[in-house]
Order: structure tokens, then sequence, then C-alpha cells
């Protein structure tokens, strides 16, 4: 929870980074594009004082700074109508094509300068274009870089729970490891002394069990090979299990084709994905209610559901299911769901949701799996 909370602060930190940035970069930029703009404006009136002089110029006047004045624009576009609304002159404009139409959006925009019979029509230079823009391309490199850095916060924070999924299940099976072989070989002496006892095999099969969980923590983190297996006995499987540990008040049906569904898996991973689900519709049953196990075979997949007449899920809580911790119980560590997402989508690159829920009626569990 505190790597939680640590990420979510660092993310509120970042967009508020990036807000104050984009903020501070449009306010200077609009001070400085309006300071431009001014200076433009003070430039152009010369420009037309300096035009209206040589048009009114006789023999005797001097044309050497009003000359220099109207060569020094090589920047602002610039057009200068007559009064027919002809041109007369203009300055620094490539699409000489459409010319009247540009003249026009100047006239529109209000960036005219009357002398005598002449308009004078200027629009802003290229610089100050780009002057303008800037600031949204920089706020697009902001908001670029703030969303990277959540990303690869994000991507650390499922790095280290992944670390912590493969130790934590590589040290339970190690743990594990020595008493199971003890107990194995107590229930082998047992069988040799006690043949008939008809409590022995029930032993045997919980010892296997206990064998085969510790086979299953230690896949976690390493990536099983999957091989073909029938989805039919795997579901057949769960159920044995299921009926022999929960109360006879809990039915379980299986709804299979009459035929084995071949899948490429690991079976022993996806037993275990399908006993978590069938363990939270029985806590969801409070011991009591039904249980319905759907396999179905769709183009190009197969879907399994997990159909409980449970308590069912809140919409606000639906989302939340999958999350390492997330748990509605008073016992619980909140991992069973989020071990079965990983299993399911890492291991098996195949998908699991929360189909449909509704509080006082269950909750339906999809898994699907490309063939």
């Amino acid at each position: 929870m505190q790597w939680t909370d640590r990420i979510r602060q660092v993310k509120i930190l970042l967009v508020i980074a990036a807000v104050v940035i984009a903020v501070v970069s449009l306010l200077v930029s609009h001070y400085l594009v309006r300071d431009l703009q001014r200076e433009e404006r003070a430039k152009m009136e010369t420009w037309a004082e300096a035009l209206q002089t040589l048009n009114q110029a006789d023999e005797t006047t001097d044309l050497s700074l009003v000359l220099n004045v109207m060569q020094s624009n090589n920047t602002i576009p610039v057009i200068v109508l007559n009064s027919e609304g002809g041109i007369d002159d203009y300055r620094n404009i490539e699409d000489t094509l459409h010319i009247m139409d540009y003249a026009r959006r100047m006239i529109q925009a209000g960036d005219t300068i009357r002398i005598a019979s002449q308009l004078v029509c200027y629009d802003e230079s290229i610089m100050l274009k780009r002057l303008t823009q800037w600031p949204y391309v920089q706020l697009g490199i902001v908001m670029i870089f703030v969303v990277v850095a959540i990303f690869a916060l994000l991507s650390s924070k499922k790095a280290e729970q992944n670390k912590v999924w493969v130790g934590l299940s590589k040290e339970t099976a190690h743990q594990l490891g020595t008493p199971i072989s003890s107990l194995m070989a107590w229930v082998e002496i047992l069988k040799e002394n006690y043949p008939q006892d008809e409590l022995i095999p029930e032993m045997d099969k919980d010892v296997k069990r206990l064998e085969r969980i510790a086979e299953r923590f230690s896949k976690i983190g390493s990536l099983p090979e999957p091989v073909d297996a029938s989805m039919n006995e795997v579901l057949a499987h769960v159920v044995d299990y299921m009926d022999r540990r929960t109360s006879k008040k809990v039915e379980m049906v299986r709804q299979l084709p009459d035929h084995d569904v071949v899948v490429k898996m690991n079976a022993s991973l996806f037993e275990w994905v399908i006993e978590n689900l069938c363990k939270n519709a029985v806590d969801a049953m409070e011991g009591s209610g039904r249980i319905v196990l759907t396999l179905t075979e769709e183009p190009g997949r197969v879907a399994i559901e997990v159909q409980d007449n449970g308590k069912g899920i809140r919409k606000k809580d639906i989302a939340n299911v999958f999350t390492p911790g997330f748990t509605t119980k008073k016992r619980g560590w909140g991992l069973g769901l989020s071990l079965a997402k990983r299993i399911v989508e890492e291991y098996h690159k195949g998908r699991i949701y929360v189909k449909s829920s509704e509080v006082g009626k269950g909750t339906t569990f999809r898994i699907e799996l490309k063939r």
C-alpha cells in the first residue's frame, strides 16, 4: 500500500508540474507575442510613412533614408492596395496566385494602415507565428514527458510486484518441500504397517495435494511450457476436489461438451485458477448455493465460465477485484484473483474478467483462451 500511495503521489505531482509549466509557458509566450506584435505594428507604421513620403517626393527630396526604411522590411508580409482595390505593391509574399485572398484576410484581421489613397495591409512575420505556436508544442512535449514518466513508474511498480510474487512463491515451495517429503515417507510406513486402514489412502491424497500445491508455487516466476491438455479433465478434477472439501449444500454443476476440448496449457496451474474462482464462489454463497462450470468452444478460442448465485459484487468494486490486496472478506489476503489473472494472462496469454455481477443474485467470471 505504501508503494501504491507513493506512485499516486508522484503521478499527482507530475500532473501538477505539467499544468504549472504549461500555464507559465502560455503566459510568458502571450506577453512576449503581444510585445512583438506592438513592435511589428510600429515598424509597419514607419514603413507606411516611408511609402507615403516616397509617393509625395519631388526632385529635391532626399530619398536615401526612405529607401533604407522600405528595403529594411525582409520578414513582414505587406500588400499595398490602391483606392480601387487593386494591388500597387507587395513584399515578402511567396504565393502570388492568391494574393488578393491574402489581402482580404489581412483586412478582416484589422492589420491595415491607411495612407492617403492607399491601404497598407500586413501580416505577422514567420518568426512571430512560430513563437505563437511554440507554447502548444511545448505543452505537447510536457504531456508526452508526463505520460512516459507515469508509464515508467507503473512499469517499475509491476516489476517490483513480479519480484515479490516470484520470491514469495519460490520461498513457499522451498519451505513446503521438506515437511511434504517427510509426510510422504510417513504415509508409506503407515501403508506397510496398516494396509487395511481406510483413512491412510485419504491421508495419501492430502499429502499428494500438498505436493501439487508446492509444485504450483515453484512454477510461479518461471514460464512453464504449455502442452496439450484436456480442459474437460481439468474442470472434472476441480469439481471432484471441491465436492470433497465443501458442504453438501453446495451443488457443483458441469456443462461440458461431449468430446474432449484440448487446449495448450499448464494443467496444474490452470486448475489452481478454477479452484480459486470456485472457492470465492463458495465464500460468496456462504456455504450454500449452486456453482455452474460451463465450457464452450468459440471460433479461435475456448471459454470457461464460473457462475454462482452468491451475494454478488458491487459495481464500484468490479474494477478492483484483480488488484493485489483487494478483498471484501473479513479474512483473506486478496491475492487469489490477482494470482489467477497472472496465470491466465501472462502464462497462458488469455483473458479473465467479470462477465456479469448483480448484488444479491450472483457473479459470473469468464476466462478466454486461444486455441
